[in-house]
């Protein structure tokens, strides 16, 4: 199985481990906000996801580039696994605190620079260029339905499943991940150029790039900017008095408040 079948095997993976670790984050934010009451809290989970991200994606990508991207993604579905699973036996023995969803944040963050960096540069190796646009279009068809679909869901289950229940269907979203990466052959990167070349030279290599192309770092500054603007809606009280109604009607606009 190779060339677009394959991918399609890879994307329905994937995409069902994006949906369950959505929606373990939606129900994770929902519990730590009734568990201590505070926007701080809500502002912290975020902090110690993104900062890793932030720091690590450099040296992520210069990883990549380096070792087989089968390995890269098996590594970060597992871990994720594994980050999920030890919340659910912190749930199932009463002593799921603040403190650990923290430092699951923070993992999930440094491995998702890993992962996405290693699923794009896959992507490229096992397609042929006339299909980019089509498995573009699916990638981004996966994000979005993660992201609209995973409040959706999540407020639906949480009540009859539990927190307990949305962990589990993490991990079967995980598990699915894994299962795929197992079946499809992903081509490895060509290291011959690279041997000489150390991790950091590598990662300063793509600052320099796009430092010397200015249009390149004007998107990447409105990127920046859209970004900065639109994470502090997490912490608006619509979203914690609406949750389930209100987020995932933001993609279509005009939400209507009651």
């Amino acid at each position: 199985m190779r060339g677009f079948a394959a991918f399609r095997v890879l994307w329905l993976g994937q995409a069902l481990a994006l949906l369950g670790r959505e929606m373990t984050w939606f129900a994770l934010t929902l519990y730590a906000y009734q568990k201590t009451g505070q926007a701080t809290t809500l502002s912290l989970l975020g902090f110690f996801h993104f900062l890793p991200l932030i720091l690590l994606s450099p040296l992520a990508g210069a990883l990549v580039d380096r070792y087989p991207r089968k390995w890269a993604m098996l590594a970060a579905n597992l871990g994720g696994g594994l980050a999920t699973g030890f919340l659910l036996l912190l749930y199932l023995l009463g002593r799921l605190e603040v403190w650990p969803l923290y430092l699951v944040s923070a993992l999930t963050g440094a491995l998702s620079s890993l992962h996405w960096l290693a699923l794009s540069a896959a992507l490229s190796a096992m397609l042929e260029k006339r299909d980019y646009a089509r498995a573009s279009g699916m990638m981004s068809l996966a994000e979005s339905l993660a992201r609209v679909g995973a409040s959706i869901l999540a407020a639906a289950l949480l009540k009859p499943l539990g927190l307990g229940g949305i962990f589990a269907l993490d991990l079967l979203g995980a598990s699915a991940a894994v299962l795929s990466l197992l079946l499809v052959p992903i081509p490895n990167p060509r290291l011959e150029a690279r041997e000489k070349t150390s991790w950091i030279g590598e990662a300063l290599f793509g600052f320099r790039f796009i430092l010397e192309r200015p249009p390149l770092l004007g998107l990447q500054l409105m990127f920046f900017g859209i970004n900065f603007l639109t994470t502090p809606r997490s912490l608006y009280e619509s979203f914690l008095s609406y949750v389930g109604v209100t987020f995932p009607l933001l993609p279509w606009g005009q939400p209507v408040r009651g």
